[in-house]
C-alpha cells in the first residue's frame, strides 16, 4: 500500500483515502481522455477532491482522552516515539504484537485488520496470522513514564474511541434483535432504539455487517405479515429507516442488497405506509445503487415502476430521494430501458415542465435521452419548446447543457423538430448564443445543432430547384411519349418503369414527382424487347440491377436533351 503520509492515524482513514485516490486517479484520467466530458463528471471529482480534503482536515487522534495534562504534553511531542501507536501516532493504551513483531494500539489495529487488510502496516508484510499479543513490557513502561510525568492513561475500556462500542453494548444490540420477533409493542420498542443508535453511532451500523443473520431478525416483522395492512405504520417506517442506516456504512451495501427479502420490502414501501417511510425507501435503494453490481439487482425486481409513481405523485418529501434513486439506477443501460418502458420519460417532463425539481430532472432526462424510444416520447410530448425555454430563462450552466445535450440528440434523431429549433433560433437565438457563452460541452452540442440546421437549409433549397426542373422535365415526357418521333425515349422511360418500377419516380432528394403509369406502361412490354437493339437513345438506357440506378442522373441527361430539342412547356 502506498503511504498515506497526512492521512496517517486511523486505519480506516488510511483505506478510504487510498480508494478516494484510486477512484479520483480514473475519474481524471477518463476527464481528460473523454471529449464530450459532462458537468457530473467534474462535479464527482470535485467531491472526491473534498472528501480527500476533510480527511486530511480531520484529526488524527480518534481517542479523545480526558486529561488536560496529558492533551498538553502529546501537544508538546514531549512523548517518546516507542511509546506511539504507528497508526495513531498517539501514546498506546492497550499494546499488542502482530505477527512480524511490531507493537501498536489494540483499537486501531483492530480496524486496520477489519478493514480487510492482511499486511503490516509499517512493513507491509503479509500476516501470516491475526492474532494480538499483548506487549506487557511496553504496557508497563508507558504506565511508568505516565506517573513520572503526572499523566493519569485512562483504561483501555474507558476512553473513547470510534468504534465506541463495548461488549455491553453488542449485547444491548443482540437483546434488541432479539425483541424484533416478540409482541408487537416490543418490536415497535426495539425498533424505534435501533433507528436512533444506526443514525447516531455509525458504529451500529457496522455490527449489522457481523453477522448473517442480523438483518432477517430486523426485518422479520414486516416479512412475517401476511399483508400490507397488518404492518403497524410506526414499526414499518422505524425499520425502513433503520435498513436505510445502515445501508449507509459502505461495508453493508453487498450483504443488505443481496438479502432475499431487503429488495421486495423496499418496493412494498415505495408504494405503502407513510410519506417519511415511502422516502426513506427510495433513499435507501439511492444508497444500495452505489454499487453497481447492485444496480442490476435493483433494476431487475420491478422498482420503476413504484418509483415512478411516487415521483409523479409530486410530494415534496419525497422528490429528491426518489429523482437521486432513478438517477443512479439509470447509469446502467439495462435500467434505461426499464425506466423508459415503466413510463419514466411522461413524468418527468411533466415535472419539469410546471418547474419542479427542475435540476435533478434535467439530469435524468439527459441521461435517458441515449435511448432511442425515450427520444421518440420526447418528441411526442412537445419536450423541445419546454427545452429552449429553460436555455433562455436560466443561469445554471448545468441545466443548459443538458437541455442542449438532449436536443442535439432530439435534432440527429427526429427531423420534424427542426422547424421549431430554426424559429427559435431565428426569434431568440437561443442556441447561438449557447454555442457562443455555454460551457465546452454545451459549445459542442450548440454548434452541431447549428451545423446541422444550416445545412439542412441547403439541401432544402436544392431540392426545391430540383422538384421544379424535375416537374417541367415530367411534362415534356409525357406530352412527348404520345409522338412517335419520340420512340427511342419511350423505350427508354419505359424500360426505367419496367425495370425501376418507377411508381413514383423520385428525381432529387425529398421530392416525389408522380408519373402517369396510364401512360408508361403500354410501353414497358415492348421496350423491353426492343431495349438490346437500341443503338442510340436520347436518355441513356438503366442497368440491368435496379439498385446502381441514379434517377437524378436521369433527369440531368433529359435536361442537356432538352436544350437540343425543344423549351420546357
Amino acid at each position: 500500500m502506498a503511504k498515506s503520509g497526512v492521512f496517517e492515524g486511523d486505519p480506516t482513514t488510511v483505506v478510504k483515502a487510498v480508494e478516494l485516490k484510486k477512484e479520483l486517479q480514473k475519474m481524471v484520467r477518463a476527464i481528460v481522455d473523454e471529449d464530450d466530458v459532462n458537468l457530473e463528471a467534474l462535479d464527482r471529482a470535485q467531491q472526491m477532491l473534498l472528501a480527500l480534503r476533510e480527511l486530511k482536515l480531520k484529526k488524527t487522534a480518534s481517542l479523545k482522552l480526558h486529561n488536560h495534562h496529558y492533551d498538553h504534553e502529546m501537544a508538546s511531542g514531549t512523548v517518546p516515539e516507542e511509546f506511539k501507536c504507528p497508526l495513531s501516532k498517539e501514546l498506546m493504551r492497550d499494546p499488542v504484537i502482530i505477527a512480524t513483531g511490531q507493537t501498536y494500539d489494540k483499537p486501531f489495529i483492530q480496524k486496520w485488520l477489519k478493514a480487510g487488510n492482511r499486511t503490516c502496516p509499517l512493513t507491509q508484510q503479509v500476516l501470516s496470522h491475526t492474532i494480538l499479543t499483548p506487549n506487557h513490557l511496553i504496557r508497563e513502561m508507558i504506565t511508568q513514564w505516565c506517573k513520572n510525568h503526572g499523566i493519569k492513561l485512562p483504561d483501555s475500556v474507558s476512553y473513547i474511541n470510534e468504534e465506541g462500542l463495548t461488549g455491553a453494548d453488542r449485547d444491548h444490540f443482540l437483546s434488541l434483535l432479539g425483541k424484533m420477533s416478540l409482541t408487537l409493542s416490543e418490536q415497535k420498542e426495539a425498533a424505534k432504539e435501533l433507528r436512533l443508535l444506526t443514525k447516531r453511532m455509525p458504529s451500529f451500523r457496522a455490527l449489522f455487517g457481523e453477522s448473517l443473520d442480523a438483518i432477517p431478525q430486523l426485518l422479520s416483522p414486516l416479512s412475517q405479515s401476511k399483508c400490507e395492512s397488518e404492518v403497524h405504520p410506526d414499526l414499518q417506517e422505524d425499520v425502513i429507516t433503520t435498513l436505510l442506516n445502515l445501508s449507509i456504512h459502505d461495508n453493508n451495501k453487498k450483504l443488505v442488497a443481496e438479502t432475499p427479502t431487503v429488495i421486495p420490502l423496499l418496493i412494498d414501501a415505495l408504494k405503502t405506509g407513510t410519506i417519511e417511510t415511502r422516502s426513506n425507501a427510495a433513499a435507501a435503494l439511492f444508497t444500495l445503487s452505489a454499487l453497481d453490481s447492485n444496480k442490476a439487482l435493483i433494476g431487475k425486481s420491478g422498482v420503476f415502476k413504484p418509483l415512478i409513481d411516487l415521483l409523479d405523485e409530486g410530494h415534496p418529501l419525497a422528490m429528491k430521494d426518489v429523482a437521486s434513486a432513478i438517477f443512479n439506477l439509470c447509469i446502467i443501460h439495462e435500467n434505461k430501458v426499464r425506466a423508459v418502458r415503466d413510463g419514466a420519460v411522461r413524468v418527468i417532463l411533466k415535472k419539469i415542465m410546471n418547474r419542479l425539481h427542475v435540476d435533478e430532472l434535467l439530469s435524468i432526462l439527459a441521461m435517458l435521452s441515449t435511448n432511442q424510444r425515450a427520444i421518440e416520447e420526447m418528441g411526442e410530448l412537445e419536450a423541445v419548446p419546454c427545452l429552449l425555454s429553460i436555455i433562455r430563462e436560466t443561469s445554471c450552466d448545468r441545466n443548459k447543457e443538458n437541455c442542449i445535450a438532449i436536443l442535439y440528440t432530439i435534432c440527429f434523431s427526429d427531423r420534424s423538430k427542426w422547424k421549431l429549433m430554426r424559429e427559435e433560433e431565428s426569434t431568440y437565438r437561443t442556441i447561438s448564443q449557447l454555442a457562443q457563452n455555454g460551457t465546452s460541452r454545451a459549445k459542442r452540442k450548440a454548434s452541431g445543432i447549428l451545423e446541422r440546421l444550416n445545412r439542412a437549409v441547403r439541401d432544402e433549397d436544392v431540392d426545391i430547384f430540383y422538384q421544379g426542373v424535375a416537374q417541367k422535365c415530367t411534362g415534356w415526357l409525357l406530352l412527348n411519349l404520345r409522338n412517335d418521333k419520340f420512340v427511342k425515349v419511350k423505350n427508354t422511360v419505359a424500360v426505367a418503369y419496367h425495370s425501376l418500377k418507377w411508381s413514383p419516380v423520385v428525381f432529387a432528394p425529398s421530392t416525389k414527382v408522380y408519373c402517369d403509369t396510364a401512360i408508361l406502361s403500354p410501353y414497358a412490354t415492348a421496350a423491353v424487347s426492343r431495349t438490346t437493339t437500341t443503338t442510340t437513345t436520347t436518355l441513356s438506357s438503366p442497368s440491368a440491377t435496379a439498385a446502381s440506378h441514379d434517377p437524378q442522373s436521369y433527369l440531368h441527361q433529359a435536361v442537356a436533351m432538352n436544350k437540343e430539342t425543344h423549351a420546357f412547356g
